[in-house]
């Protein structure tokens, strides 16, 4: 039991638990903190990977490299198979997970100070939706990555149960309880009962009433909030002489975590150099031309992601957009947000009705929703959930922590 862990290996950030005197703890991963951001930055001046917070910082110091996030959409696409170029050679990305999830790995072992073999890992409802052989092909790939990692023993928990087992530590009473789990590439949801008698269960099968999901996330949140709000101060949306609009897809990557790299190629470039010569709105044309030869799409993406999570506050938040050229004040409304997001949130909407139709429970019938995931505060999506169970007491879990202790919790029972 002490070489068994729970771990989350996240869209945007990961979690590792194990036991310590027989309690779920998550472990320190960097800098005291518990949480280490799924980034790799390849630090091409000193021909090294960093990861995590150190790798964003190295990455926004200016140091020339390759900057990569969102590593788990990999999983389930048909970019798994490919590679990309760094420091001037190939490297799979499949061999990009191997090394984060093997950092992962020798973190966890040094906050805990023994080897780990055995892991209970973390997965969403569907990797990929409504394709059974590829969502099973998703989780085949991972467990070859774990085994290349050095685990011999390996188990899966979705992680909207994970969750479950993390909010059910701390009640006193049984509860039937809707679990939102809204992270950076899904939102998944599961229907349990739950109590401390309960909890002490090995096998918890029975009291799983339903579960569901959807490849839906706070980076599609980050996406059409950019592509409504920042993208057209670099034109999109503009015209051509000819007077069509400009091509969307330079934008649509620039706008998504994993595809951004794409618009640095030379290939891309020569493409942007050929559509400015047939702008109609060269200054806004030339703001992207200068971002790009900046390489400065992954700090974009940044403000925007920080925008939105203010937006759960606040109805009204105001970016410095200070590396544009030139420099750009924007103000975000959380009402143009909501707008930009209102077709992802109907899906997930109904994904959520389904699952109480499957469960064959009324919406009155249901005690809690536990909310987790780090975008689980997305206002209008909190506030559709709400609004579908509306008898219930909305309860915050730890948004970046839950489903890690949860998996720890589980592992325990799984290996002991």
């Amino acid at each position: 039991m002490a070489n068994a862990c729970g771990m989350d290996f996240g869209t945007s950030n990961s979690t590792v638990g194990c036991s310590r005197q027989g309690q779920a703890t998550l472990l320190a991963l960097e800098d005291g903190k518990m949480t280490l951001p799924s980034v790799v930055f390849f630090n091409a001046d000193e021909n090294e990977f960093t990861y995590g917070r150190a790798a964003l910082n190295t990455y926004l110091s200016g140091y020339e490299g390759r900057l990569m996030r969102s590593l788990k959409s990999l999983l389930g696409s048909g970019m798994i198979d490919g590679q990309t170029e760094v420091g001037g050679r190939a490297l799979p990305f499949r061999e990009l997970l191997v090394q984060f999830i093997g950092e992962l790995k020798q973190r966890a072992e040094r906050a805990c100070g023994h080897a780990l073999d055995s892991v209970v890992l973390g997965r969403p409802v569907y990797f990929v939706d409504d394709n059974p052989a590829a969502d099973q092909l998703a989780q085949d790939t991972l467990t070859d990555i774990a085994r290349a990692v050095g685990f011999r023993h390996i188990d899966f928990q979705f992680e909207p149960i994970a969750a479950a087992f993390d909010y059910e530590s701390g009640i006193d009473r049984e509860e039937l309880v809707l679990i939102a789990d809204i992270g950076g590439g899904t939102s998944d949801f599961s229907l349990l009962r739950l109590s401390p008698q309960r909890a002490a269960k090995a096998e918890r099968r029975d009291d799983i009433l339903a579960t569901g999901g959807v490849h839906i996330g706070g980076t599609d949140f980050d996406k059409y909030l950019s592509l409504s709000s920042v993208m057209p101060l670099l034109g999109l949306g503009s015209k051509l002489n000819s007077n069509s609009e400009v091509p969307s897809g330079y934008y649509f990557n620039l706008a998504t975590w994993h595809t951004i790299n794409l618009i640095y190629t030379r290939k891309a470039w020569q493409q942007l150099q050929d559509v400015y010569r047939e702008v109609s709105e060269r200054e806004k044309f030339g703001r992207l031309l200068d971002l790009v030869e900046q390489r400065a799409g992954h700090w974009l993406a940044l403000q925007v992601e920080a925008g939105k999570i203010a937006l759960s506050a606040d109805e009204s938040v105001e970016l410095q957009l200070d590396r544009l050229s030139p420099p750009q004040t924007l103000q975000l409304e959380r009402s143009d947000f909501d707008a930009s997001i209102q077709h992802l949130v109907t899906t997930v909407e109904l994904t959520v009705g389904n699952l109480l139709r499957d469960a064959g429970v009324r919406a009155d019938a249901i005690d809690t929703v536990f909310f987790t995931g780090g975008s689980s505060g997305v206002h209008l999506l909190r506030q559709k959930i709400g609004a579908l169970v509306p008898n219930a007491r909305q309860v915050e879990g730890d948004l970046f922590g839950s489903i890690g202790t949860g998996l720890a919790l589980d592992a325990i029972r799984k290996f002991s």
